[in-house]
């Protein structure tokens, strides 16, 4: 407080001189420019925010072979949503649940075709590709469900507290093959008894896991590359 005032009393004897030097001058005119004048948001450091990110991707395999949850707790956020490959939503609860009970293995889950799309100084979206060998899921029923393959997702971050939290992803499975086309009609002109058959519709996708996107370990020391 003392600083403050030393800082404030020179300035204040200096306005008062001001003042009796030049008191019969009227107010200066204020222009709309100067008053309205916005302030720019500061540019995001895209140099620091990518590599941080795509760390947090490359390490997030590690965290599912030692069945970490606390690092599963740290990352996401409390209020994070998922959307997993069956299009079943999720959430950080189950996800901890799964690392609990140890629910998802696999022989290895390679990280790959990251893109980095940075937001601002505090958000970010990510999206890339997860290769899956070997991996299982532990399902309620004691079944045990293959989830091996090949996934596309996008994950949101944001900072909070100084810290990159997870706060939404979707995942999708890559089907293999060429998309299946609709059957036509025969007849150019069918009679309005005769339909098209209906589109050919793929199986549905295996659901991996709620855990499908494992969270990355707090140090790179204390985690294996996968």
């Amino acid at each position: 407080m003392k600083r403050f005032l030393l800082v404030v009393t020179p300035s204040l004897v200096a306005a008062l001189f001001a003042g009796a030097q030049f008191g019969c001058a009227g107010p200066q005119p204020t222009t709309s420019s100067n008053t309205n004048m916005a302030i720019p948001a500061p540019t995001p450091d895209k140099a620091a925010i990518e590599p941080a990110l795509k760390k947090i991707e490359h390490d997030s395999p590690s965290v599912l072979y030692v069945h970490d949850e606390g690092a599963v707790k740290r990352f996401e956020a409390d209020d994070a949503v998922f959307i997993y490959p069956d299009g079943s939503l999720g959430d950080k609860t189950q996800d901890v649940k799964d690392m609990e009970s140890s629910a998802l293995s696999a022989e290895s889950w390679e990280i790959a075709d990251l893109k980095v799309n940075v937001l601002g100084n505090d958000s970010a979206v990510v999206s890339g590709r997860s290769i899956v060998k070997g991996g299982k899921y532990k399902m309620s029923n004691g079944k045990t469900q293959d989830i091996s393959g090949e996934y596309r997702w996008i994950d949101t971050y944001a900072r909070r507290n100084g810290q990159w939290q997870l706060v939404a992803g979707a995942t999708t499975p890559v089907m293999k093959g060429p998309a299946p086309k609709p059957t036509q009609s025969p007849s150019p002109s069918p009679s309005p008894s005769m339909k098209a058959s209906p589109a050919t519709r793929a199986s549905p996708a295996t659901k991996p896991s709620p855990a499908m996107k494992a969270a990355p370990a707090p140090s790179p020391a204390k985690t294996k590359t996968p």
